[in-house]
């Protein structure tokens, strides 16, 4: 496995290209600010009425509709929502696409499941921070970076990496560390991590947790505490060291009831759930299903996230946080700026 760092890429070569990043959500914000801090000549592609556009001119950002964006670039960088892209590229970004111009993406989802199929002669890269935009902003800022994936689908340039590198430089990424892989590579183990460990299966086991308590009898707020505030702290010790760190710095009564406890409530039968879910990615099933979901209005998204919205677990999290006045204190997300 390859990894780059920032002395084995050449950060001019981004700054002597125009830049559009398309969408202002969490990577737009991140990826188009750090980008802008690097020296990069970069604009920011948006619908018209978008409630964005105030937000990226606020920022200091130069603000483009798409179109006009697309027709400017020289490298065009796609951060809307997945479900969006297919639609917005046909008629925003396709009819204004040059030879050797720079297609990119922080997500191979489009490209492998057909959503979007670039012209042979224009390169095709994806630069993938490996955390949510709204970090890649912090990081940055701190002076350190998320790190990256790098692919490139087509190069007919032939510089096609080395560029995909000095944008992952330009936004803190080779800070960290850039590593190299392929775009059916990045969006299955992307799609399968987000459903399985780091979202989907993670806020259920913290929901299951929260619910067996309360069940049990015990104050929803010592719930709250037990299953949801004090993850943070876990994670801190896996990030920082892994598995061994964090056994070293809990107590050894927790180490055993780990060791010992934690196969009896992840199971075996978790792991085949996970093979499914697995092989429905790779064979397209969730694709379809997600994309359908939105044809038809996000019924069963709108239903489902409604449905925890209003779990116990958010509105005594919410009760207890205002209680943390440290929490609203150099905010990673602030709704009102990014």
């Amino acid at each position: 496995m390859k990894i780059y760092y920032e002395k084995d890429t050449n950060l001019e070569l981004i700054k002597k290209k125009k830049v559009a990043v398309v969408g202002y959500g969490s990577q737009g914000y991140g990826h188009s600010n750090n980008m802008q801090e690097s020296g990069a000549d970069v604009c920011v592609g948006l619908r018209k009425n978008s409630p964005s556009w105030e937000k990226a001119k606020s920022a200091g950002l130069k603000v483009m509709e798409t179109s006009e964006a697309a027709k400017w670039a020289d490298l065009i960088m796609i951060l809307t929502p997945d479900e969006n892209q297919g639609d917005m590229y046909k008629s925003s970004i396709e009819p204004y696409l040059d030879a050797k111009k720079y297609l990119a993406f922080a997500h191979g989802f489009s490209v492998l499941f057909g959503q979007i199929v670039p012209p042979a002669d224009v390169n095709v890269i994806m630069i993938a921070p490996k955390g949510p935009g709204h970090l890649v902003r912090a990081e940055y800022q701190k002076g350190s970076g998320v790190p990256c994936l790098v692919a490139v689908h087509q190069n007919p340039s032939g510089d096609a990496l080395e560029v995909a590198l000095s944008y992952a430089a330009a936004i803190g990424g080779a800070r960290a560390g850039v590593i190299q892989t392929t775009f059916k590579e990045e969006a299955e183990t992307d799609l399968f991590g987000e459903q399985a460990v780091l979202c989907g299966g993670l806020v259920q086991l913290i929901k299951y947790g929260f619910e067996t308590l309360v069940e049990a009898g015990y104050a929803p707020e010592m719930a709250y505490f037990e299953c949801m505030h004090e993850v943070k702290l876990i994670v801190d010790l896996l990030y920082e060291g892994g598995i061994s760190n964090m056994r070293y710095s809990v107590s050894n009564t927790a180490q055993y009831g780990d060791i010992t406890r934690g196969p009896r409530v992840i199971t075996p039968d978790v792991k085949d759930n996970m093979k499914t879910v697995l092989n429905e990615i790779q064979n397209g099933v969730f694709a379809k299903e997600w994309l359908l979901e939105n044809k038809v209005g996000r019924p069963s998204f709108n239903a489902l996230t409604r449905q925890d919205e209003e779990h116990q677990i958010e509105k005594v999290g919410g009760a207890l946080r205002a209680m943390m006045g440290w929490l609203g204190k150099n905010k990673i997300v602030d709704k009102n700026k990014n």
